[in-house]
């Protein structure tokens, strides 16, 4: 059973059925990049993509492919192209109404192990993307803000205005992003929304290499009779939110026509907060209902890891009361529409 569904999204969607706009999406090879491609084209919008593979992927554009028809999969145009590049954003940008903004260098632990990229991508890419976005006079530019924000602020639960000192480069990247965009607003009356996601998860998440997010990793693991490794004692809780909902928050924020919800940035979660060992015990039992032998699988405990937050959990009522967002699905059912992929894709492997 799936949450309420949000009144202002499904109008929304019904709109964009009837009038297309000019949609450009960085990072669109990536896990979230090329769900919003899906669902933008099966909504018959036209959509420029960005990305240059270094973390994104082929086979996820392949798959939004075979989910679209031929018809709208020709609206899509890609441009191979990296986001340091300032003509690459420039291209991107041009005769665009909206710009999704995922590109970025993600992971605390790859920040921590080369912050110079890391800079590169997230603040000079950045900052390419919102000169070339403000060039074009876009009308509105929604970018990948980030949890990580938080910092070391104790609070529970993390209100957008309450932000605390940064743990990681990679928090520190995500907290400039906001920095500029404000300053972008304030200077050049650039219209910009700052989504700051939870622990997204969801189909075409990469279970593979060394960054790779917790839920692919552990499937990965689990199918593969490898040790899932929890890191500190699995109290750590993070507020895990599906797919589905980042692809709402980002229709929303891109088309909101209440000015009192523009210039800001918004928490992207569910509001419910869910440990590391709650978390594999999902999977396990959820993975275990076709593979019995893993019931009774336990977890391997490690230290803990160097710039992480304990505990993350978010208040989501700005988003809800500015941009009408509402989550239409909670962990358990996100986890249960995610895990066939999940298992089918890295069973390709």
């Amino acid at each position: 059973m799936t949450m309420k569904t949000s009144t202002v999204y499904t109008a929304l969607k019904d709109r964009l059925l009837d009038t297309r706009f000019n949609w450009a999406v960085t990072g669109v090879a990536g896990f979230i990049g090329s769900n919003l491609l899906e669902v933008l084209l099966r909504h018959n919008q036209t959509v420029l993509g960005l990305d240059n593979f270094s973390t994104g992927h082929q086979h996820n554009l392949d798959q939004v492919k075979e989910n679209v028809s031929a018809e709208q999969w020709s609206r899509f145009r890609m441009i191979t192209g990296d986001i340091r590049d300032l003509k690459n954003c420039r291209d991107t940008c041009a005769n665009v109404n909206y710009v999704l903004h995922q590109a970025a260098l993600g992971s605390v632990p790859r920040s921590l192990e080369d912050p110079l990229l890391t800079n590169e991508n997230n603040i000079t890419g950045f900052l390419n993307m919102l000169v070339a976005a403000r060039d074009s006079d876009v009308n509105r530019f929604v970018y990948a803000a980030s949890s990580s924000t938080y910092g070391d602020h104790p609070g529970l639960p993390k209100v957008e205005g309450a932000i605390g000192k940064p743990l990681s480069p990679y928090a520190v990247t995500k907290y400039v992003n906001e920095l500029y965009a404000d300053v972008f607003a304030r200077c050049y009356d650039f219209k910009t929304i700052g989504l700051r996601y939870f622990n997204i998860f969801g189909q075409r998440q990469d279970p593979e290499g060394a960054y790779a997010a917790v839920v692919p990793k552990w499937v990965a693991s689990l199918l593969s009779d490898e040790p899932v490794y929890i890191n500190g004692d699995g109290e750590t809780s993070r507020d895990f939110c599906y797919i589905d909902n980042a692809v709402q928050a980002n229709l929303l924020a891109a088309t909101t026509e209440n000015e009192d919800a523009l210039n800001q940035v918004y928490n992207v979660a569910v509001g419910e907060r869910t440990t590391l060992n709650q978390l594999f015990e999902m999977i396990r039992n959820l993975l275990a209902k076709d593979k019995p032998e893993l019931a009774g699988v336990g977890a391997v405990y490690r230290d803990f890891r160097a710039g992480d937050v304990r505990h993350s959990l978010a208040d989501i009522s700005k988003a809800q009361n500015l941009l009408g967002y509402m989550p239409t699905h909670r962990i358990s059912e996100g986890m249960e529409e995610a895990m066939d992929w999940y298992v089918q894709d890295i069973g390709k492997k």
